[in-house]
């Protein structure tokens, strides 16, 4: 088997279900926390929320069976309870590295088709749904598609996480570059202030706002330690929705 496919005709039907797809400047910026919250918060207006990704890379021991820290966390979240764990995420890889390295290494063929298909079977089942990409806005799938890829052909509006350290602000005009290209919406973004507060944070924060041409929902700031720990607990995740509001 080969980890290169050719492009799929996917002819996707518009989005008629509530979502967002989350992504974020950089990996381990907090993606999955705003996630869980967003499904939060959704779950406050729908029934049948949950969340979805295309792909995770990493699995780890998590209460004596090998799983992945981000998809313990969405099915946390979630109040659609997925029958197998292929619902919510149709790949599933042991090595923490790009998905497309990572398939490689273990010559498995990473189907595109199968991403989207997992996504529309999942839309047609919940009432809202937030899509979590993996690992920023443009990490590879494989030769052919990357994650803007997919957000582009599912059509939701964007949510972009901002990691609030050295370098974000370029980071995120960036990212917010790449999305608008691919003619998508961002419906919002979030300030994520990590394990060490970069300096002259809320200066930084108003400067983005300034220049995102984007609504601020919410800044979730440093979480205590025993909250930081993934995959994260439902007070975890209440505490960050407690920062945010769904944009308008």
């Amino acid at each position: 088997m080969t980890s290169k496919i050719n492009n799929p005709s996917t002819n996707l039907k518009p989005n008629s279900k509530p979502g967002f797809f989350v992504t974020g400047t950089d990996t381990e910026v907090g993606k999955t926390l705003v996630s869980g919250a967003l499904l939060l918060l959704l779950s406050k207006k729908h029934a049948l929320v949950s969340g979805y990704k295309p792909v995770v890379a990493g699995l780890s021991d998590i209460g004596g069976q090998l799983q992945n820290e981000d998809l313990v966390t969405l099915q946390l979240a979630s109040s659609y309870q997925a029958k197998n764990i292929s619902e919510i995420c149709p790949y599933q890889l042991e090595t923490p590295a790009a998905p497309h390295l990572v398939a490689k290494k273990l010559n498995v063929t990473l189907s595109y088709q199968r991403m989207l298909d997992g996504y529309l079977s999942l839309r047609d089942r919940v009432d809202a749904i937030v899509v979590e990409g993996a690992g920023g806005f443009l990490v590879p799938f494989h030769e052919n598609k990357h994650s803007g890829d997919f957000a582009k052909d599912i059509g939701l509006p964007v949510i972009l996480v901002v990691g609030m350290r050295l370098g974000c602000i370029s980071h995120a005009l960036l990212t917010a570059e790449a999305i608008r290209q691919r003619g998508l919406t961002i419906a919002g973004w979030v300030a994520n202030t990590l394990a060490h507060p970069m300096n002259m944070l809320t200066e930084n924060i108003e400067t983005l706002n300034q220049l995102l041409n984007a609504p601020l929902l919410g800044t979730i700031p440093t979480l205590e330690q025993d909250l930081a720990k993934t995959p994260y607990s439902k007070t975890a995740l209440e505490r960050a929705a407690s920062y945010l509001h769904l944009p308008n």
